[in-house]
């Protein structure tokens, strides 16, 4: 399996969302059987092992939940 953002590959958008929950997906898990799944950040952990055992490739995108600015609190005057 392959953890890492397939060239060419299209990124993840808010509009794709997890399987399980209907949360912004941040993982898309091509299958040996052709199809694709979707998952949140959450859902990629609690289902990791068994997504690696049939994922031919991983597009994961966990990290641009690292990225996220924390938002200032508005400064009062």
């Amino acid at each position: 399996m392959t953890t890492a953002v397939a060239p060419g590959a299209p990124a993840l958008s808010a509009a794709d969302r997890c399987d399980r929950c209907g949360a912004q997906a941040y993982l898309r898990v091509e299958l040996q059987s052709g199809g694709e799944l979707h998952f949140c950040a959450h859902h990629a952990r609690e289902h990791g092992d068994k997504l690696r055992e049939i994922a031919v490739n991983v597009h994961d995108e966990t990290h641009k939940l690292e990225d996220t600015p924390a938002i200032a609190p508005d400064d009062e005057h």
